[in-house]
């Protein structure tokens, strides 16, 4: 089941579980569609998979599974 991350790790945008911003690598990576398209061009600079939306988990399973607290913020370097 996917975690939800609730943040961008790049930029630390909030990204909630009804945020149609985040976007996902096969890792579970979240980052913004900003920091996903834009900065790294689609490519996942963990793991270099590509990105896909990440979907919404319906409000009424949210309860029962819901969505991660812990925040992961990993600024990349983007000069490497």
């Amino acid at each position: 089941m996917l975690e939800i991350r609730p943040n961008c790790e790049h930029c630390n945008k909030d990204l909630l579980n009804t945020s149609t911003e985040a976007m996902i690598c096969s890792f579970e990576c979240t980052y913004c569609k900003t920091c996903a398209i834009e900065i790294f061009k689609n490519v996942c600079p963990s793991c270099s998979g590509n990105f896909v939306e990440r979907p919404i988990r319906p409000s009424k399973m949210i309860e029962k599974y819901p969505a991660s607290e812990i925040r992961v913020y990993k600024p990349k370097d983007l000069e490497k």
